[in-house]
């Protein structure tokens, strides 16, 4: 074999003739949003732990495109497109997927069996204290109101022509909760993981850009510097059996709940009852990160060039934005209502708390309030409604599961 003839082997080898035949230059635009993305992570801090990992897995999919059905592909969405089908033609099953797929194909296989957002929750559980929910039993009712934008999100995709178990996974976005949202999505719609898992996590960055204009929109200045006594001390006894009641009355309701909120309420129960304090550390810590590197990769694998780029994708991260801001509308109208209600003893502020974000959307209502009156400290009181959100989103999920599975 001469020289040229070897060149030009290395060069039909190579990714690079790839990004000139077959569409290859939609994976060249991946390339670049996943540069973004990378750059929104590491230099703006927009949730760096989960945006770093799904933008390089966007950059791996993108970079070693070879064709569909390439030995060489880490990813192969058609591994997935009839998976755990019998009775279509081109019928996958985790045996398949293990013996023909890619590295990131078997990673996968944590998303789309639920592991990662399940263990991802027993994290959050872990690290959370339900003090200021259990103190204050009304903030359920901001956590359930947050939830609003999810369902105005799913009737708003359902009249763009998505299907219905395409608008429930789009509507989760209003939850605010990345988890939930992959976790819903995988189960319903696998085909829209990639935009929706990155609408849901870029909304959650974005928190304190979104939330603070229309916290002061729709509250008067004279809301936002009510001053709310201090909650009643929780007992441990109390911490250690509000787990266990949440779980038993959740799952009993919706069983589709189980592993979101099973493993949410187990971590609280480790963190909370004295005697499993190396489990609690373990989950918050060494357990959290290692999922969160497995989760962020996998997710940025679905988004494969050929996948992502669609008219679709625009109206996800449009619905996605919507309810968000919705959700966000929701808790902050029952807010008021509460605050009518109480006396004005009540600052309307926690409610957009209602949202998932843990603890950061808390930590918004807490900044918006001090602005209003410096001596005036929210935190606590909007972590009740925080904790709530995460709740609710899980039943809203095991919901929507329930309806369209």
């Amino acid at each position: 074999m001469d020289i040229l003839e070897t060149l030009q082997t290395l060069w039909t080898d190579s990714g690079f003739q790839s990004f000139f035949v077959d569409g290859g230059w939609k994976n060249l635009i991946m390339i670049g949003i996943a540069c973004v993305l990378l750059y929104l992570g590491i230099v703006k801090k927009f949730e760096p732990l989960l945006l770093v990992g799904i933008a390089f897995g966007c950059l791996l999919v993108n970079l070693s495109y070879f064709g569909a059905g390439s030995e060489d592909a880490l990813y192969h969405p058609e591994l997935w497109d009839n998976f755990l089908n019998p009775d279509h033609a081109d019928y996958h099953s985790y045996g398949a997927v293990m013996a023909h797929g890619g590295l990131l194909d078997i990673l996968y296989i944590g998303v789309k069996a639920g592991v990662y957002p399940s263990l991802i929750f027993m994290g959050v559980g872990a690290m959370t204290d339900f003090g200021p929910l259990i103190s204050n039993p009304k903030s359920l009712l901001l956590g359930a109101a947050a939830q609003m934008g999810v369902f105005l999100a799913f009737f708003g995709a359902v009249c763009l022509g998505f299907s219905g178990e395409q608008a429930a996974s789009i509507g989760i976005i209003g939850g605010a909760d990345g988890p939930t949202a992959i976790f819903l999505t995988t189960r319903l719609a696998p085909e829209l993981l990639g935009p929706i898992a990155i609408a849901a996590y870029s909304y959650m960055a974005l928190i304190p850009m979104i939330q603070p204009p229309l916290m002061r929109l729709l509250t008067t200045e004279k809301e936002r510097k009510i001053k709310m006594e201090q909650t009643r001390t929780v007992s441990k006894t109390e911490k250690i059996i509000f787990p266990i009641i949440v779980a038993s009355f959740v799952i009993l309701l919706l069983p589709s709940t189980a592993p979101l909120v099973g493993c949410l309420m187990l971590g609280n129960l480790w963190r909370e009852c004295g005697v499993t304090e190396r489990l609690s550390d373990t989950v918050q810590n060494a357990l959290m990160n290692i999922v969160t590197v497995f989760l962020g990769i996998s997710v940025g694998a679905t988004t494969a060039a050929d996948r992502f780029l669609s008219l679709e994708t625009i109206k996800i991260i449009v619905l996605g934005l919507t309810a968000f801001a919705f959700s966000t509308v929701g808790g902050l109208l029952v807010g008021k209502i509460m605050c009518k209600l109480s006396g004005g003893k009540i600052n309307p502020l926690i409610g957009s708390a209602g949202v998932s974000a843990v603890p950061m959307a808390a930590r918004v209502s807490q900044m918006e309030g001090q602005k209003a009156n410096p001596s005036n400290f929210l935190l606590m009181h909007a972590m009740g409604p925080n904790v709530a959100g995460v709740i609710g989103s899980a039943i809203a999920a095991g919901f929507l599961l329930a309806v369209f599975k």
